[in-house]
């Protein structure tokens, strides 16, 4: 009989910031790197050590010691230390598809410069799993994944039972992905510390070894036993060969090795002598008590959700392809900028970063991160801007005095809506010592009678507002800045079929041009567009009807609040268990304006709330009594909690958007907003990383948590054959749909707590998030599940700002109205469009929405050298992996049009060349 194989593979979980501010940690792991490079050049037998699955921890560690690159390389190139294949390790759930994407690119990108990448799968810690992960690691070389979280592999009391109860019987399994992608899935049943600290002497290991075999090979499916060395943060164990060696005399019946990821996958892989179960999707420790999710996470100090969200829709929706467009025309693709953009963003996306689950000091200064990244991106943006205005043909506006601006949709298809874009229709360069009589100057100018009009010089509804005299300042790429004022107006105007990824030109023209404006929406009694009516109830609720489907929504936007006495990881109820909410107070309502581009009404919601837990809370935290335990109930003094809700009805708009001020002066509770759909079915659908995610509305029989919590991106909805609606959010990454009759949508717009919690005592006052708070999201209604993929573009459209840039009369390259993409494909989401990391290479992903397969058409332009003009043979497009290494030619129709078949859940990404010229 074969002997087992115990395998250690030493490796330290490096949380980059957590409890302790990054500094701190950063000292720490210079020392452990230190350490690390000196064992493993003096013992020949420590073979091998695993980095966490992050290459960041390279760039950390070599900005303070550059002068050990070479003999890090070394050691890297040998083997020694396994690197990537991440550049973090990211929350999955709370970071875009295309940030995880970019995490798995610039992480297999940097370790290349080093040595080879550990095709390692690695999740040891990420608070759940995107059920797309198998197919992006299948397309990205790796067979695997290794995980920490997600399911639960054994039965009561830890018992291995063959039972459906469970998700596994086994700490390996069968990972599959929505669109049919499988990997050997491995779990660390026994967490990532099980082999950590293994003692030298002979007592100490009789007394260490027998229970770490009996742990290990209850899980086991083969005679590969994995023993993780290392914990988070641990420091290297120096003496683990000795360590090894005692293990060998005293159990001669195990094999030990020292053993590397790829080494132990591969035994495992040879070993497996029975079907394994197979998991399929997402994992979300749904077979569990509904405690350890960590689930609320999602709602953990919401503004750096915000930020986030915000922050990576500027890159991927408008700074790569308006980047992507702008070299088209010749322009350099600013591709180091990108990636440090890029790199600067993902710094925020660990799971204890992004998950606001850390000391106020990290919080602190992934603010800072979040800033620098949306600098860096608004440059660029405003730099392609300008250069795509620029070359857009304004001609139609010449021999009048027009202001030309060009309206750029990022979206993914057309759209119209309320676009906003800040003009200056005079300005003077700056004398100092006439600045006051340039102010003057300007402010006499009249420009009252303004008229916006198209491109055919059609009068446009528009709202325009005069913003006075300002200061301004060029800086020119050959001379001096240049400092001037100028007269500015601010433009909301009905921006009308936009493409996508493509633009509209427009103007402004004074009324001595004699330009007729649109007739004005006459005053009605129910407002609404197109589409939708609403009416604002006394309480300040919404009624909804959905004109295309008669379908009335009531009780919308009920704000509910109640205690939180949980932490940073987990919400929990007050003692106390009262439920607060809005919908018996009487609301102030008001028209905020009304014109033919939207009509804006204001309600004013004024409460008074508990101010914070009472004092036992304080107690239950100091003692660590675990959050489920815990009693303390709601003060008795109240603080005010006064919320403006701003509601936008926007004419050709399919999204009624809103936004949520207040001031939060209370401490330890929750505020969410309330959507009864009222809608029978027992699934609903959220938007997950390249799915759309069908989860179930009650729990598992294991769940005994009161709370059902969910992670989203974009937006969740229900819906039946005849009617959907569906709730989008920017940066609300929380919802529930409650088990109430009328099957309520809850979005979590505030959760406030006082400690980070997990395993010591370390306050965070910082989470309470006291005072101003802004929060905006969005009702779309649809026509049912047929119409679900119509209600998900205008949910991503609704994360995609408009832009708009300020250009002169002149001819150019580019028509008026002008889509880069020609493309079309029924339940497809078109994700990026952006440089390629090979010069002159351009890449373009989709991915299905639905569990159909589909096609999608690229049909080509009609001659200028833009994306996607090539008829000929070859097109230009080929197929690629995720990580953008071609695989095959893609060939066209005899009409040039490329037909390229999809299947169900599918990613796809296409590069595309230009053609020599």
């Amino acid at each position: 009989m074969s002997k087992k194989v115990a395998h250690v593979i030493p490796h330290t979980h490096w949380d980059r910031e957590w409890y302790m501010p990054y500094e701190k940690h950063h000292a720490r792991l210079i020392a452990l790197m230190d350490t690390l490079l000196d064992t493993l050049e003096r013992d020949d037998q420590f073979r091998s050590f695993h980095l966490d699955g992050q290459t960041i921890i390279l760039e950390d560690y070599l900005q303070v010691r550059p002068e050990n690159r070479e003999r890090l390389t070394e050691l890297i190139r040998q083997g020694k230390i396994a690197i990537g294949p991440w550049y973090v390790l990211q929350d999955e759930f709370l970071t875009s598809s295309e940030a995880n994407v970019r995490n798995l690119l610039i992480g297999h990108k940097d370790a290349q410069v080093y040595g080879p990448v550990a095709k390692i799968g690695y999740f040891p810690d990420s608070f759940g799993n995107m059920g797309q992960a198998p197919q992006l690691l299948k397309q990205a070389g790796i067979g695997n994944a290794v995980f920490g979280r997600g399911v639960k592999p054994t039965g009561f009391n830890n018992s291995v039972a063959d039972s459906a109860a469970y998700e596994s019987p086994f700490s390996e399994m069968v990972w599959r992905a929505p669109d049919g992608s499988e990997v050997l899935g491995i779990l660390f049943a026994n967490w990532y510390h099980n082999g950590m600290e293994i003692p030298v002497g002979d007592e100490e290991a009789r007394a260490y070894w027998p229970e770490r075999f009996a742990n290990v090979e209850r899980f086991a499916s083969t005679p590969q036993l994995l023993f993780m060395n290392g914990c988070d943060h641990q420091p290297v164990q120096t003496d683990l060969t000795a360590a090894l060696d005692t293990a060998r005399r005293l159990y001669p019946d195990y094999e030990f090795r020292i053993s590397t990821f790829s080494e132990y996958v591969a035994a495992v892989e040879q070993s497996i002598d029975k079907p394994l179960t197979v998991v399929e999707g997402e994992l979300r420790s749904q077979r569990t008590d509904g405690w350890g999710t960590l689930v609320n996470t999602a709602s953990a100090r919401v503004y750096v959700k915000q930020a986030n969200v915000k922050g990576q829709a500027l890159l991927e929706k408008i700074a790569e392809p308006s980047a992507a467009f702008s070299a088209l025309l010749g322009r350099e693709y600013p591709r180091p900028l990108l990636d440090y953009a890029w790199k600067t963003l993902m710094q925020n996306h660990p799971h204890d970063s992004i998950c606001g689950c850390s000391v106020d000091e990290v919080h602190a200064e992934m603010m800072t991160r979040f800033a620098k990244s949306r600098h860096v991106a608004e440059a660029l943006v405003q730099e392609s801007g300008r250069f795509l205005a620029g070359r857009t043909d304004t001609s139609a506006f010449a021999g009048r005095s027009a202001v030309p601006f060009v309206v750029m949709n990022y979206a993914g298809g057309a759209r119209s809506g309320a676009a906003v874009v800040e003009l200056e229709i005079a300005k003077v360069l700056l004398g100092y010592d006439r600045s006051a009589e340039i102010y003057e100057e300007l402010e006499r100018l009249d420009i009252a009678g303004g008229v916006i009009v198209d491109e055919r010089l059609q009068p446009v509804a528009a709202d325009i507002e005069d913003l006075s005299v300002k200061f301004g300042y060029a800086l020119p790429d050959d001379r001096f800045r240049q400092p001037y004022m100028a007269r500015r107006i601010k433009v909301t105007l009905k921006a009308e079929q936009v493409p996508g990824m493509g633009h509209r030109a427009y103007a402004w023209l004074p009324a001595s041009e004699g330009m007729r404006l649109p007739a004005a929406i006459p005053p009605a009694d129910e407002l609404g567009n197109e589409y939708f009516s609403i009416v604002v109830q006394s309480n300040g609720s919404l009624t909804l009807t959905d004109k295309e489907t008669g379908a009335v929504y009531e009780n919308l936007c009920v704000y509910e609040n109640v205690g939180d006495i949980g932490n940073e990881y987990v919400f929990k109820q007050d003692g106390d268990n009262r439920i607060l909410t809005t919908r018996d107070l009487t609301a102030e309502t008001r028209i905020v304006s009304a014109t033919a581009v939207a009509t804006v009404v204001e309600i004013v919601h004024r409460w008074e709330i508990p101010a914070e837990a009472d004092a036992s809370l304080q107690s239950e935290r100091a003692k660590i009594v675990p959050v489920s335990r815990r009693v303390a109930g709601r003060s008795e003094r109240t603080v005010p909690l006064v919320i403006s809700t701003r509601v936008t009805i926007e004419q050709g708009s399919r999204a009624l958007k809103i936004t949520a001020s207040f001031d939060n002066q209370a401490k330890d509770h929750r505020l969410r907003a309330l959507f009864p759909s009222g809608i029978s079915s027992d699934i609903h659908y959220v938007d997950s990383v390249f799915e759309i995610a069908e989860r179930p509305n009650e729990p598992a029989a294991e769940w005994i948590n009161p709370s059902n919590a969910q992670h989203q991106q974009a937006f969740v909805a229900l819906d039946d054959e005849a009617r959907g609606l569906a709730v989008a959010n920017i940066g609300l990454n929380e919802y529930e749909v409650l088990g109430d009759d009328r099957r309520t949508i809850a979005v979590t717009l505030l959760r406030a707590v006082g400690e980070l919690g997990d395993w010591g005592v370390f306050p965070t006052p910082e989470a309470q998030c006291q005072g101003s708070q802004s929060v905006e999201f969005a009702i779309i209604p649809y026509g049912g599940r047929n119409d679900r993929c119509e209600a998900a573009a205008e949910a991503y459209a609704f994360q995609t700002p408009w832009t708009a840039e300020q250009t002169e009369v002149h001819a150019g390259d580019l028509p008026p109205v002008h889509g880069w993409l020609d493309w079309s494909g029924e339940q497809l989401a078109l994700s990026a469009v952006k440089g390629g990391e090979f010069p002159g290479q351009y890449v373009v992903r989709w991915y299905n929405l639905s569990g159909s397969a589909t096609e999608l058409v690229l049909r080509p332009d009609s001659g200028r050298p833009l994306l996607g003009d090539n008829g000929k043979s070859p097109t230009g497009w080929r197929f690629s992996n995720i990580l953008e290494q071609p695989l095959h030619e893609l060939e066209a129709d005899s009409d040039g049009v490329v037909r390229l078949p999809i299947k169900p859940r599918e990613i796809v990404t296409l590069l595309w060349s230009p053609p020599v010229v």
